[in-house]
């Protein structure tokens, strides 16, 4: 990716955090990179390079600043934006998959050889996936290492590396100093809550509109997987080696979050998916400018900067919410699907953690594991949505719907189940879009809701949702579903974010 050096090094000058993320600046007379944002005495200018990613600058030689902690920055919004090869695959080594499945797995999902997948990532970022991995699990070492008082063996293997000596060659060549000393210079503090509890901060580029985001999950809230209570918001998480729960709350510049997991290996997909719920990826400044520029909008940006649009961390649950959602109220579709879980059973066996032994690199196993206190912790208070296997196993009496809708359902949990229709942020979206409205009972509206909110899609617009067109009239913006398309196109590519404020607009 080319960048413009004039325009980057105007942001580092300025100290502009609205860049944070978007590329990172290395400074060659010390041997660092940071944030655009950084506190510290702007660098010359023949002593400055820029670049794509934290893992290129790490790739040059550079180690992350401790003071801006850069490598803690919001991800690029690009990677939101884009439906292409590169942006999926962003998606996806940020969800885990390469620590989970390797590069080859990763090219598998992408549909492109490792050769062809390594080409385009360094042509795009500056770095291959593996080097992208890398940089993440340097990321989650240092947070475990900073925020519990697990042993760095138990560290290295919680973070995805392969091996402690892989892990300590990592840290110090990230961070210029070995693991021991950055817990030394947190003063060794760890943050109560118990076994498998860490305590974050997920920054996020200013504006935030916290209480619209807050009010648009509370509203949708379903008893026993979510709830939002004094400013805050806590749900349940399937992660991919066990479960979790997350509390998050917004604060002034971050998003405090306290997550308790069952294994700690799932601490990097847990934040990702924690970030991709509050979209704290996005970047408000380029929403707000399109929007704000059309007069309809102009006095609701003023007003509400910063409105979000909030995704998901389960989108085989979005879809669901969203086939239950047809043509009835939020009130209605939420007392359905509470009827649903009360209908699954309490604690679904996929939920439960065994004390099987599973192999890691150097003979620890599992049990070893849970004995360090890796798998400890309380039982969860929430838990995730039901998975698809056990939503196919649910009785006639769980379904209080049509019996179309019903069918309709079961045939998405079908799909996915088999294997035949993965609902990941990484997953091709027009792909996915085609294959959900092929499936009985799955229209336009239903396809586009799981784009929005499931797969991330900012450009996807509901004209004939509703509430869509209710608030479209109170704007004075014209109502009608194929009018409202056609003007619609002026708020490319951040449709997804005028349903937000139309719906606020009723």
């Amino acid at each position: 990716m080319e960048l413009d050096f004039e325009r980057c090094y105007r942001a580092v000058d300025s100290r502009d955090q609205r860049f944070d993320g978007w590329f990172y600046t290395g400074v060659t007379s010390t041997g660092i990179y940071c944030r655009p944002s950084c506190p510290a005495t702007t660098p010359k200018r023949q002593n400055v390079r820029f670049f794509p990613s934290a893992a290129a600058a790490q790739g040059a030689g550079l180690r992350a600043c401790r003071r801006c902690r850069p490598d803690a920055a919001p991800g690029s919004p690009q990677w939101d934006v884009r439906a292409d090869v590169v942006g999926r695959a962003m998606r996806l080594i940020a969800d885990g998959v390469v620590d989970r499945e390797g590069v080859p797995g990763l090219a598998t999902r992408l549909g492109y050889t490792e050769r062809h997948l390594h080409r385009m990532l360094n042509a795009e970022v500056g770095a291959g996936p593996l080097a992208l991995a890398r940089a993440q699990r340097a990321q989650t070492a240092r947070i475990l290492i900073e925020t519990t008082g697990l042993g760095m063996a138990e560290v290295a293997f919680a973070a995805g590396f392969g091996s402690v000596r892989q892990f300590n060659d990592t840290v110090r060549e990230v961070y210029g100093v070995p693991p021991t000393e950055l817990r030394r210079a947190r003063g060794g503090r760890r943050v109560a809550g118990g076994a498998g509890t860490i305590t974050l901060r997920l920054a996020y580029r200013p504006p935030l509109h916290a209480t619209a985001l807050l009010d648009f999950l509370a509203l949708r809230a379903l008893p026993g997987v979510e709830e939002v209570r004094d400013g805050t918001y806590r749900r349940g998480l399937r992660l991919p080696h066990g479960t979790g729960e997350a509390a998050l709350t917004p604060a002034d510049g971050h998003v405090s979050a306290v997550l308790r997991l069952s294994d700690m290996r799932d601490l990097a997909p847990a934040v990702a998916r924690c970030r991709r719920l509050l979209d704290l990826d996005a970047d408000p400044g380029a929403v707000d400018g399109t929007l704000g520029a059309d007069p309809a909008f102009a006095a609701a940006v003023a007003a509400e900067p910063g409105i979000r649009l909030p995704r998901a961390v389960d989108g085989f649950e979005m879809a669901v919410r969203a086939i239950v959602g047809q043509q009835v109220s939020v009130t209605s579709a939420r007392t359905t699907l509470t009827r649903l879980l009360a209908a699954s059973s309490a604690h679904p066996a996929s939920n439960s953690i065994d004390h099987e032994v599973v192999a890691f690199p150097d003979g620890v196993s599992r049990q070893q594991l849970h004995d360090h206190e890796l798998l400890g912790g309380p039982e969860w208070g929430l838990r995730g949505f039901p998975s698809a296997a056990e939503v196919l196993e649910l009785p006639e009496s769980a379904y209080r719907m049509p019996a179309a809708r019903r069918e309709t359902i079961r045939g998405l949990a079908r799909a996915v189940a088999e294997g035949d229709l993965e609902l990941a942020p990484g997953g091709d979206r027009a792909e996915i879009v085609r294959r959900l409205v092929a499936l009985p009972g799955i229209g336009p509206w239903t396809a586009g809701y799981v784009a929005m909110r499931a797969l991330g899609d900012p450009d996807v617009l509901l004209p004939t949702d509703l509430a869509v067109r209710r608030g479209a009239a109170a704007l004075g913006l014209p109502d009608d579903p194929k009018t409202l398309a056609a003007y619609a196109d002026r708020w490319r590519p951040w449709r997804s974010y005028a349903v937000i404020r139309l719906w606020r607009a009723v």
